[in-house]
């Protein structure tokens, strides 16, 4: 796992996207600023400069944190609240090796807490549906312009789009796909922030429900 303590990966990725990686106490700092937040299970982040997930992750930590705290005991609600807890997070990286990168990361990391809560209970169902989430959540795409990119992290014609996801009813998570443009127009980017709700905003594009620990097959 890469340390979040490693701030550059070569001098030309710095010459050439500006790649600074944040290290570990600022990032703590930071996430401090907002920990109430950081505590709440379904508060959504997005990092649009996520690099290989140093914010990230420190967010979801904090974030299973809680959801160990209040669900420890019963492993079923401790795994629909870390479920929900991952799907919560999003980022953006221009480069595609930060972005697998840290879906593995956040993946690994949230692994490691449900397989310590829920022991025999914890399933592959629900570790692919989390996998899936993170891969619509962590996209590879340029932040200013709101587009996804192409393999030289150059622009695409194609918008960059997220899912909201929300559980309506027992165990089904409703999945709604956004554009981000109209969302963010006029906002001025930070390095970590708080995402609103999109309820109305950003252009609709899909709404689909399903049990989630089979949101990857609609």
């Amino acid at each position: 796992m890469p340390s979040v303590t490693r701030q550059t990966k070569s001098k030309e990725r710095v010459r050439e996207h500006g790649e600074v990686f944040t290290n570990e106490r600022e990032v703590k700092a930071m996430c401090d600023l907002v920990g109430d937040e950081c505590d709440r299970i379904d508060s959504r982040f997005l990092e649009p400069a996520c690099g290989d997930g140093n914010f990230l992750a420190e967010i979801l930590t904090r974030k299973l944190a809680a959801v160990r705290r209040k669900y420890g005991k019963s492993p079923l609600d401790y795994e629909k609240n870390a479920v929900l807890a991952a799907s919560s997070i999003y980022g953006v990286d221009i480069l595609l090796d930060n972005v697998l990168a840290c879906r593995a990361r956040m993946f690994a990391l949230w692994d490691r807490e449900y397989t310590a809560v829920c022991k025999k209970e914890a399933n592959d169902e629900t570790r692919e549906a989390v996998k899936f989430i993170l891969g619509r959540n962590i996209v590879c795409g340029n932040a200013l312009t709101l587009k996804c990119v192409d393999e030289n992290a150059q622009d695409t014609d194609r918008p960059i789009v997220f899912s909201e996801w929300a559980f309506v009813t027992g165990s089904n998570l409703q999945r709604s796909d956004y554009t981000f443009a109209e969302l963010l127009e006029g906002k001025q980017h930070t390095q970590l922030s708080i995402l609103p709700g999109a309820n109305g905003e950003g252009t609709f594009l899909k709404q689909c429900v399903t049990h989630y620990r089979r949101v990857g097959d609609v």
